[in-house]
């Protein structure tokens, strides 16, 4: 079985069956019915059986000393081997792996979970807390409110009348918990716990969510290698301080995962340039940290068993370092199968450790099978075995370099691989992952083993891991703007149907391509395609229209389901910013896009997430003057984080009041409201929020413009019973959109153009159909940024007319 020709070894497939059906009958029975794994395996035995009774030779297949295998005697025994290798598979499917899911199907907590009982929980924790940050922080663990934890139950009671009632539950759990007391526990610790069971969302091993209540109590001791890891974790993240913000939180990321430090922002960029396995815990990072102990141990000449030894050594304390989670655990094997590799020097041996991995995985932990993580893992290696050293070969044939050809191929076939499962996952695809990929790829090991160093050095040496984490700080830079610069790139994401029918379309196009590489008419026919795309969809998507048009006075931001407007003022790169969005990104890349550098005032209607999301991605990258905010200061953590981010970045905190008048080169600004003390008590629907929006009058080169952020009835009533002058040839049209803006309102600004900041397909129903038709019926031109994206108001000779960048 050795190559023939091309010197790529021939690959050895026969574990592979087994290793797939274990993997998708524990993913049947998952995803739909418990009894559906125990079919599976069944019909896997009666075929292994039959292979075996057909195939297995008679004779022992053992090999002739003096001789090579006779013909057809190696195709029998791997057909024994595989069929052996199958009834396994059948067997441990049919047997202790359906008796996992049946307890997991008829988990006493599932049904009370259905009913949203409250239940007392004794629980192990089983993974780190990962914080659910709110938008427009910075810091993720510092915006967080709540945080999400694994944890496997040991005890369990139900609430009634009578006290708790005693149930006999030992699944695993999912904790939503406030993040005060819960962010610092550490998996094997034991907590008791109290709240309300809903039904899981995600057909795994879970019984039940948790919404918790309170703090923890009865907190126990984490195990000694978990409290050593989560010391090293915080020595890291103490030691890249020395770095700038969004280095210092990168490094962590890129050694550990650990991710609590990252900048929102950044991590969609990240997440748009196709780079976000970089910072989770991947076999990568675990080969890079094994091969460069292995290149040490070999330079100073040291025997390959010792040199085994610290290398799988090395990797354990890796493994600890990272947290000794099911992710974590799948990366450790995923690197296991490469170090193997790399030590026997035998490429054939990685598919047959691989299909192993697989097996040992999915039935040490089940949920495994259902993992998104688990699947883009086993695909990538998938992927570097077999594809990547056949299309680097193949390029070295056209006279590339065989190091620049590796780089090539390797991301390549990563993202082929990988394609369909992310396009079905994040319903879009990275057009930009392959370049991005072969750019950052030469700095993934330096800023490893420069990560990794620094958290070993900071236990005991902080000076020298300062050093270490400064010599992290370049490639980390690198990273950063790789990932910025690509996400930007236009057209970087494309658009695609989510689901399991848009993984297996994105599998077909994969195939196509590939298909079309190898076939010369097929790849004739593939230029054609391609050069339409780039005379007709590229030039209507990317090209054209400019932007900005030039002498723009009001840009509607497209964020999505929020507010981001933009009012110029005469001096170029000068503007006044209301609202920044739901989320940190798209507002700082609309001013981006503007030109905008200097941002005298930036007012925050009110203090809803959609409005106040973007803020400080505004303010990192620009010069502010001062934030202005109205009277309101609810909801809490929304007023403490706007309070926080300004604080942080030196900027101002004023408050408007009615009346007040503002005035910049070629713009000047009213403030017409709020006319009624906003609540500030609990406000459930957020009514008393939207009501204390700061409502806007501003002047411009095209016209008088309203700008009302989430007024609803009573704000509107209150203006106009105040007799307050609405008239405005341009309104940004009250939430959204929304059916709560009154007809007396609309018809007394009499707009000429209505522009409506609203995210596409949102679940709010905004806009709402008859607010669109009583502008229109007034006679105003409605536009939406779910429609055409960015929205420029320009002055016409007859008024003002709008520009629509387009999507």
């Amino acid at each position: 079985m050795t190559g023939r020709g091309s010197g790529t070894a021939r690959q050895d497939f026969r574990l592979v069956p087994a290793a797939l059906v274990l993997w998708f009958g524990v993913l049947l029975g998952l995803s739909w019915r418990w009894w559906a794994a125990p079919a599976c395996g069944a019909a896997t035995v009666l075929l292994a059986a039959f292979l075996l009774w057909r195939r297995l030779p008679r004779r022992s297949c053992g090999i002739p000393r003096d001789l090579e295998k006779p013909a057809g005697r190696e195709s029998r025994c791997g057909g024994g081997m595989a069929a052996l290798a199958l009834l396994v598979a059948g067997l441990l499917l049919s047997g202790p792996l359906t008796s996992r899911l049946f307890r997991v199907a008829h988990d006493p907590l599932r049904g009370s979970a259905a009913r949203g009982a409250s239940v007392t929980l004794r629980a192990t924790v089983a993974e780190r807390p990962k914080p659910v940050h709110s938008a427009g922080y910075s810091n993720q663990q510092a915006g967080a409110r709540s945080v999400v934890l694994v944890a496997d139950v040991t005890s369990a009671g139900l609430s009634s009348a009578h006290g708790p009632v005693p149930v006999p539950s030992r699944g695993r759990v999912v904790l939503i918990a406030p993040v005060q007391r819960w962010a610092g526990l550490v998996p094997g610790q034991d907590v008791t716990v109290s709240g309300t069971m809903v039904t899981p969302r995600s057909a795994d091993m879970t019984v039940a969510t948790v919404y918790v209540r309170g703090p923890p109590s009865e907190v126990g001791v984490a195990p000694w290698w978990e409290r050593a890891a989560e010391a090293l974790r915080s020595a890291l993240r103490q030691a890249s301080a020395v770095l700038s913000e969004e280095p210092a939180g990168l490094l962590p990321g890129l050694v550990d995962g650990d991710t609590r430090d990252v900048p929102p922002q950044l991590e969609r960029e990240f997440t748009d340039s196709g780079l976000s396995h970089l910072m989770a815990v991947s076999g990568s990072n675990l080969a890079v940290v094994a091969g460069t102990v292995l290149l040490l141990l070999r330079v100073l000449r040291l025997g390959p068993k010792f040199s085994a030894l610290i290398a799988g050594g090395s990797l354990a304390g890796f493994v600890v370092l990272a947290g000794a989670e099911p992710s974590v655990l799948r990366a450790g094997v995923m690197g296991a199968i490469g170090l193997l590799g790399l030590a026997l020097g035998r490429n054939r041996s990685a598919l047959p450790a691989l299909a192993t991995a697989v097996c040992v995985l999915v039935v040490a932990d089940p949920g495994m099978a259902v993992s998104i993580g688990f699947a883009l893992s086993v695909l990538a290696t998938a992927g570097l075995v077999l594809l990547a050293p056949r299309w680097a070969e193949a390029i070295v044939r056209r006279g590339i370099p065989a190091g620049f050809a590796e780089g090539l191929a390797v991301p390549l076939a990563a993202f082929v691989v990988t394609a369909p499962v992310i396009a079905g996952m994040a319903g879009r695809i990275s057009v930009v992952s392959v370049a991005a990929n072969i750019l950052a790829a030469p700095v993934v090991p330096v800023a490893t083993v420069l990560g990794v160093a620094t958290a070993i050095l900071a236990m005991f040496w902080p000076t020298g891991a300062a050093l270490t984490a400064r010599l992290a700080g370049p490639e980390a830079d690198w990273l950063i703007a790789v990932a910025r610069h690509a996400s930007r790139f236009p057209g970087a994401t494309l658009p695609w149907p989510g689901g399991w029918w848009g993984g297996m379309l994105a599998a077909l196009a994969v195939t196509v391509l590939v298909l079309a590489f190898r076939l010369p008419r097929l790849r004739i026919g593939l230029a054609l395609v391609l050069v339409c795309v780039l005379l007709v969809v590229v030039p209507v998507r990317v090209i054209a229209p400019a932007w900005p048009p030039a002498h723009w006075a009001v840009v509607a931001c497209d964020v999505g389901q929020g507010d981001s407007i933009v009012l110029s003022t005469s001096e170029v790169g000068r503007a006044v910013v209301v609202d920044t969005g739901p989320e940190p990104g798209p507002a700082d890349e609309c001013l981006a896009r503007l030109g905008v550098d200097r941002v005298p005032l930036l007012v925050l209607s009110h203090l809803h997430a959609d409005h106040v999301g973007g803020l400080d991605s505004v303010l990192a990258r620009r010069a502010v003057g001062a934030v202005a905010v109205g009277p309101g200061r609810m909801p809490g953590w929304a007023w403490r984080q706007v309070v926080e981010t300004t604080a942080r970045r030196g900027v101002p905190l004023l408050e408007l009041e009615p009346g007040q008048r503002l005035d910049w080169p070629g713009l000047g600004m009213q403030v017409l409201g709020p006319l009624s003390a906003p609540r500030q008590d609990g406000d459930a629907d957020g009514t008393g929020i939207n009501n204390s929006s700061v409502v806007l009058k501003a002047v411009t080169a095209a016209g008088r413009v309203l700008l009302t952020g989430d007024v609803e009835l009573a704000a509107q009533a209150d203006l106009l019973s105040a007799g307050t002058d609405l008239r405005a040839e341009v309104l940004k049209v009250p939430h959204h959109g929304s059916r709560f803006s009154l007809p007396g309102f609309l018809a007394a600004v009499a707009p000429r153009l209505a522009l409506v900041s609203v995210g596409a397909g949102n679940p709010y129903g905004h806009p709402n159909k008859s607010t669109m038709d009583t502008l229109v019926a007034d006679g105003a031109l409605v536009s939406r940024t779910d429609i055409g994206g960015d929205e420029a108001v320009i002055a016409d000779a007859q008024g003002p007319e709008v520009v629509r960048r387009g999507r």
